[in-house]
């Protein structure tokens, strides 16, 4: 990291203090996890063996983990806490479709605005809530969703910062980290999304961090005592493309697309897998990844965040050739006739338009995009077979 990817990353050579990056530590996570209780226990934040919170997403958001895979992982268990689980799995599916479908457009696909933010402020770390919350995001590049949303209310709704700022800085740190999930959180959290604004307040960390409050200093006299003013949200067009596909290609291919004998397999953040198709189809061949300079140069993420891809492509290597590269992807992958795993983001449009690919391997999408309204997840539920 130091010597290789210095310039690309904000912070200490430092990997994450919960998660480490490779296919064994996805696989053995997995084996883990135990829904029963998750119904009940998913929205606890303190103490740590209070949650019921999966920790799964950093190896889903990277293909370590297909959503496939995980939906019938939970096949046995009581029913009302497979249900709970499948249904934040079916909302990261959505996620990822709406993101599909908006691309760059994603800070458009709003149906209210919140008006030009306030301040530029930082959390109130005076506060035992939030510097918790705060700790774990800058050290281990994870939270439980409910801390997130205090995180995010309390950004954008009690001290006036602006989402989109606040979405930045999440992104910088989360492992699991992507313009999908994330910006989609905080556009919802803060009524962007939706009508309605999440408020932050002290009744909902005594109820899901019982005991934290006690431990405060600012317990006697609580800035979150009670609940914050309603955001004053203004109603805007939302944008046409929630409604209806206008991109008939933002699935991918149904099969794999052959073109001429592929020289590499090229892994993209978003499948990093063993099973990633393309890997899998071709077992003879060296496998290529390239950290896209000029986009980390720009985003200065978190270099636990690279530390967790560096050490997956690491135990990659254990049994594959693999070759990483520093530089513009068009421009290293144009020597070569790659075959790829589709993935549903712009870059991967963008680069792979100018690429004479060797083959491209379908997404694994737990259910593929056919069309229909993005426009919320209730709506979106109403298109897809799950």
């Amino acid at each position: 990291m130091a010597r290789h990817l210095g310039g690309l990353f904000s912070d200490e050579v430092k990997g994450s203090e919960a998660f480490s990056g490779g296919q064994g530590a996805a696989d053995a996570r997995l084996a883990g996890f135990n829904v029963g209780g998750y119904a009940s226990t998913r929205s606890e934040v303190w103490p740590a063996p209070r949650r019921g919170a999966s920790a799964l997403s950093p190896y889903i958001r990277h293909g370590l983990l297909t959503l496939p895979q995980v939906w019938s992982h939970v096949s046995e268990g009581p029913a009302q806490d497979i249900k709970r689980f499948r249904d934040e799995l079916a909302w990261q599916e959505f996620a990822r479709h709406w993101y599909a479908r908006l691309g760059i457009d994603t800070r458009t696909g709003v149906r209210h605005d919140l008006g030009p933010p306030a301040a530029q402020p930082a959390w109130d770390r005076t506060m035992a809530c939030l510097e918790m919350c705060a700790e774990e995001l800058e050290d281990d590049g994870w939270l439980v969703n409910q801390a997130r949303m205090w995180l995010a209310s309390h950004y954008a709704i009690r001290l006036g910062g602006h989402w989109r700022e606040g979405e930045d800085e999440f992104f910088r740190h989360l492992l699991d980290g992507s313009r999908a999930a994330n910006r989609l959180g905080w556009q919802w959290t803060t009524g962007a999304g939706s009508s309605k604004s999440y408020g932050f307040s002290r009744w909902q960390v005594e109820k899901r961090a019982p005991g934290l409050c006690g431990q405060c200093d600012r317990s006697g006299d609580c800035p979150i005592e009670e609940w914050p003013e309603e955001a004053d949200l203004v109603k805007v067009e939302p944008n046409s493309k929630l409604r209806r596909s206008i991109n008939p290609s933002e699935a991918g291919p149904a099969s794999a697309v052959k073109n001429n004998p592929p020289d590499v397999v090229w892994l993209t953040a978003e499948s990093l897998g063993a099973n990633d198709p393309a890997l899998v189809a071709n077992p003879g061949i060296p496998v290529l990844f390239v950290f896209d300079e000029p986009l980390l140069e720009r985003l200065q993420l978190s270099a636990k965040r690279l530390v967790f891809l560096v050490e997956t492509l690491a135990e990659l290597a254990e049994n594959r050739v693999v070759v990483l590269h520093r530089g513009r992807p068009a421009e290293v992958l144009a020597r070569h006739r790659p075959a790829v795993t589709f993935a549903p983001v712009p870059g991967f449009s963008r680069i792979s338009s100018s690429l004479e690919l060797g083959e491209l391997h379908p997404y694994p999408w737990l259910a593929r995009p056919r069309g229909g309204s993005v426009s919320s997840f209730s709506a979106w539920r109403k298109t897809v077979d799950l």
